[in-house]
């Protein structure tokens, strides 16, 4: 199963009535559970369904209450033809002529139509798709995913009454794939909805997702708080899990609690079909407003930034240092200049707090840095050589995340395929791996950095540990434990060094396609 974004998934209260607001609200204590079945209370009319202790007796009022606020977001977008097949694309942004009840022979809901410019240039094809949204002030602001709208050419807003409104992007954060729009063409004020940034329902608490799948706006959907801090890729966010149906066309749309309150912005879901399976993730309200504040006031959102690649420090990496239970983030690479390396951070170095907060894993770390503004002072406590120092890094200004995509085309990833590397002696195998020193002819042929100090693989034995997690020809052995590798002699060291303190494993850091990666390798017996 693949975790994929949905929209592309989607994603009040008195709600429910009064049992509703008392067992079903936000951070309040339920009943304990009950085996009772349902019974059927005699009226002088008709019997009526009283649902088990502890569930609402509907979810009718929240809907009308916050439901005038949530919109449907059609987007008209030009595409490179070739990218439409590529996979990945945002699943869930429906095209509107698929939609069910929609007239597919609609010149606007067809596919996608190209043709040539005035210049007789060719014309990238249109597409139509839909997403959710939601107004988060009386002035106009519109709250949605970014992947909805970052290639939108024309943006129309279609309210709960089927008032269609222009719409233009006041600005997108890739890194959180948050969005703010603004209407045009009414007057306020429109109806809105707010963030709920303190008073977090728990696991188990009643949800409702509101928004437009598969074109089908104003659906309404409920389900639980399945679980927080779910990590799926995403540096920046520790999403909410929740099994509310979200299908496509829902991304960008609100989940409330039972007080109408946005708790989150649907976003994702986890499915091996495509289509909701009960496993849906949403950007929790203190992350998508904070960043929707900053998109309204600058148009972009300011992260702090240290300037090095970093891996979550495993168990089992833990285990290869005597490091016992640690958990945090490793040091793999430092951008040259950056701040990292002008505050003393090196490659190897385990970062287990930053300014007092305990890290447990890369996004942990990655997420705690971009809090920081640029210029201030952050103290990473590191573990290095076993002992455990402090280093202060004054923070720099993340670059989008595009620049930093473009920044991974560093030298060596295209050449470094693990093809035939110059011959030299080999000296006899460690870990599984025969190693020669790295000298200038291997460094031309496979486009190494000189800056790059390490032994280069030149065989791999498949039925080893390091065969089994990808090891190759032509990669370079650049760290091994807490020291640094030139030759097959350095890693036959720190092997010994390891039996010596019955440590089952080794930590090896591997040079590839520039950049660096920490993996542990077990000692045969």
């Amino acid at each position: 199963m693949t975790s994929k974004k949905t929209g592309y998934l989607l994603g009040a209260v008195a709600g429910a009535g009064v049992m509703a607001a008392a067992v079903a609200g936000a951070g309040m204590r339920l009943p304990a559970a009950h085996a009772d079945q349902p019974q059927l209370i005699k009226a002088s009319t008709a019997p009526i369904f009283a649902p088990p202790p502890g569930a609402p007796m509907s979810f009718a009022d929240i809907f009308d209450r916050v439901s005038p606020a949530v919109v449907s977001i059609n987007v008209t977008s030009r595409v490179d033809s070739a990218a439409l097949r590529i996979p990945g694309l945002p699943f869930d942004l429906v095209p509107r002529g698929q939609a069910p009840g929609q007239d597919d022979e609609d010149e606007e809901s067809g596919p996608p139509q190209g043709g040539r410019t005035q210049r007789g240039q060719p014309r990238l094809p249109t597409q139509q798709s839909s997403g959710s949204g939601f107004f988060i002030s009386a002035d106009g602001y519109v709250v949605t995913n970014n992947h909805v709208v970052e290639n939108a050419e024309t943006i129309k807003v279609v309210m709960k009454d089927e008032t269609e409104l222009e719409a233009t992007v006041v600005g997108r954060d890739e890194a959180t794939d948050i969005a703010v729009l603004k209407v045009k063409g009414r007057g306020s004020p429109f109806p809105f909805v707010n963030f709920e940034n303190s008073a977090k329902p728990r696991v188990g608490d009643w949800v409702i997702a509101v928004g437009n799948p598969f074109g089908l706006g104003g659906t309404a959907t409920a389900g639980i708080i399945s679980a927080y801090g779910r990590d799926i890729g995403e540096n920046f966010v520790d999403y909410i899990q929740i099994d509310a149906p979200i299908n496509r066309g829902n991304s960008g749309g609100p989940t409330f609690d039972v007080y109408g309150r946005v708790i989150g912005v649907n976003t994702a879901i986890f499915s091996p079909t495509g289509g909701s399976v009960g496993i849906g993730f949403a950007i929790p309200a203190d992350v998508a407003d904070t960043v929707s504040k900053q998109l309204i006031s600058g148009g972009k959102v300011t992260r702090g930034y240290i300037g090095a690649t970093v891996q979550s420090f495993t168990s089992e990496m833990a285990e290869a240092q005597g490091l016992g239970e640690t958990r945090g983030a490793i040091i793999s690479d430092l951008v040259p200049g950056g701040p990292s390396e002008r505050g003393g951070l090196l490659p190897g170095d385990v970062v287990v707090s930053v300014n007092g907060r305990t890290i447990k894993s890369n996004s942990e770390l990655t997420r705690e840095v971009a809090k920081a503004r640029p210029g201030d002072v952050l103290r990473l406590e590191v573990i290095r050589e076993g002992r455990r120092r402090n280093v202060e890094i004054r923070s720099g200004t993340r670059p989008s995340e595009r620049e930093l995509a473009s920044n991974d085309n560093t030298p060596g990833g295209r050449n470094n395929q693990g093809g035939r590397t110059p011959n030299q002696a080999a000296s006899p195998p460690v870990l599984g791996l025969s190693l020669s020193p790295l000298d200038d002819a291997s460094r031309r042929q496979l486009n190494v950095p000189s800056d790059v100090r390490g032994a280069l693989v030149t065989s791999v034995d498949d039925n080893s540990d390091a065969g089994e997690k990808g090891l190759k020809r032509g990669d370079i052995i650049v760290r091994a434990g807490d020291r640094p590798i030139t030759g097959a002699a350095d890693l036959t060291a720190v092997v010994t060094a390891a039996r010596q303190a019955n440590r089952p494993s080794v930590l090896i850091g591997v040079w590839r396609q520039g950049r660096t990666l920490f993996l542990p390798l077990k000692i045969a017996g």
